[in-house]
Parts: structure tokens; sequence; C-alpha cells
């Protein structure tokens, strides 16, 4: 069980950035998934610093969102993986030598991916902005833009989805020929099998959002899925959570797979099907059934993963 232990305002700053507080004094400082507090916000900023929060904001709010950058930090530190902040995990984000500014294993062995930084993902950011797959500053920082930037590079040049840039990407980026025709044909059958449900799904673009709406009159979030996914001969729950616990998880979306996100409270809360091209259709809270960038401002930071029906 861990401890929650109520620090004020004036020794929250000290949480993760003093250098006069004993490792011990921070090991009773835990923090965890479903906090809420201003030590939250500092550890976000840390992370963010560090590259492992990118293109988020800090809230507060200890959410999945939070969980997964603090896992792949202490991943890339060499520490217990578990999500939570204990007094190693503090230690390891006072440290800069696991900082991911400028170095990481990765980097080295020549792939690269969320989280990473420096001149090796500004010239992949380039590369990606030269063919028209990246159109935002080239900053150095491997975040969810650039990510989703390499999916979709992936997705149209039949490589294997899953958004690291890694040998055949990268040859894939030099005009080289790459390996990867079973990977690839997978992706063409799911996005084959399932172009009937992006095909009923734009039927009903401009239906206006209804609470606890299910059919063509005005559907919420979920009810728009389920009616869509029923009408294509695929029975799915009816909440959001529920769909996410039902369905199975896939690295990247192909056509037709559901894309979810967490908007007003932690976890899976938002969900649409995934039409290509780095776009998604749903029936949104203020434009009813409508087609949306995943890589916009409001969408790209909250995006927790696909899976598919």
């Amino acid at each position: 069980m861990f401890k929650k232990v109520v620090i004020t305002t004036t020794l929250a700053g000290t949480l993760l950035l003093a250098p006069n507080v004993s490792e011990a004094a921070l090991g009773d400082r835990t923090l965890y998934n479903g906090m809420s507090n201003s030590d939250v916000t500092e550890l976000q900023n840390v992370l963010d610093d560090k590259g492992y929060f990118d293109y988020h904001t800090a809230t507060g709010y200890f959410g999945n969102i939070t969980e997964e950058g603090v896992r792949d930090f202490q991943r890339s530190a060499g520490i217990g993986v578990d999500g939570v902040v204990g007094p190693k995990t503090v230690s390891a984000l006072k440290g800069a030598a696991v900082s991911k500014s400028s170095s990481s294993s990765n980097t080295y062995s020549g792939t690269l991916r969320y989280g990473d930084r420096g001149s090796s993902v500004t010239s992949l950011q380039s590369q990606l902005k030269s063919k028209g797959y990246y159109s935002y500053s080239v900053d150095g920082i491997y975040g969810s833009i650039t990510q989703q930037a390499v999916r979709n590079f992936q997705s149209a040049n039949g490589l294997s989805v899953d958004g690291i840039a890694g040998s055949n990407t990268f040859a894939a980026l030099n005009g080289s020929s790459v390996s990867s025709s079973s990977s690839s044909s997978q992706v063409k059958s799911a996005s084959t099998s399932n172009s009937s449900v992006v095909s009923i799904a734009k039927q009903y673009m401009g239906v206006p959002y209804v609470w606890a709406g299910t059919s063509p009159s005005g559907f919420d979030c979920s009810g728009f899925l389920q009616y869509v996914y029923n009408k294509a001969g695929t029975s799915i729950p009816r909440t959001v959570a529920s769909i996410w616990n039902a369905t199975d998880k896939v690295s990247s979306p192909s056509v037709g797979d559901l894309v979810f996100f967490e908007t007003y409270k932690s976890g899976p809360s938002h969900a649409g099907i995934y039409i290509g091209n780095g776009q998604f259709i749903h029936s949104s809270s203020s434009y009813g059934v409508t087609i949306s960038s995943m890589d916009n401002s409001y969408w790209a930071p909250r995006y927790l993963g696909a899976k598919r029906a």
C-alpha cells in the first residue's frame, strides 16, 4: 500500500528538484495514478523536461498518460517499472545522467522512438517533413506528433506500423528496399476487412450529438460506435470503458480500428473509428458526427491507443 503524504505549497517545489532534501525524505513522498496535487504538476514538468511528457500539459492530475510517462522513464533509467513515483524514481529524476536529452542506447543502435531527443531526431523530422509526413517545427523531440508521422509513413510504405524508427523505416526514408512483406499484408488485410465499418460510419456525418443517443436521430460517442459496428455485423459493448476492455490492443490503428482518448476523466472516455491518414470519425459533443485529425492540438495529447473489435 502506498503512503500518501500531504505536502505544503512551500515544500511542493522541493519534491523533485531541491538538492538538499534527503533520499529518505523523498522516499516518503510517493505519487501514483489517481492523485491530484501540486507535486504531480512538478512531476509532470520534470518528465516534460526529460522528454517523457512531450506535447502534454501539466495538469496536476496523475492519470494514465502521466503513468505511462513514468513507466517510460523508469524503463530507460533501468529501475523497476511500476508507474509509481517512489524514492528510486525521484532519485533518478533528479539525476542528469538518466535524461534522454542527448543520449540513449536506442539512438546509438540506430533506432529512435518516443521520448528520444537530439540531432538524430532532428534529422528524422526533416526527412519526414521533406516527404510530407511532418508539418510541425523541427525541434529534435520525438513526441506524439513525430511518432504519428512515423506511423503514417510506415503505413504508406508497407512497413510494420509501430511508430518506432528502426532500420527498415530509415531504409525506406532513404529510398532503399525493405523486407516487410508479411507485416504489409497484415495491415492491408485489416484495412480491407474493416473498410465497411468506415463506409457505414460516413453515412451518418452531421448527425447531431445527443447524450445517451443510440440512433441516427442523435448519437453520443459510444452509441455511435455500437450502432455502426452492429450494422457491420460486429457486436461491441455500450460504453467506451467496456469497449476498451472487450477489444484487442494493436500497436497502431488500421482503417476501421477503434482509437481511444482520455478526456474528462482518467482512462478511456472518448473513442472513434480510424479512417486512415491520421484521421478518425466520431460523435463529438461539439459537432456531432465528424472527422478529426489525431494530430491536432486537442486530440494528440489525449490519445491512449488503438484496439480492434
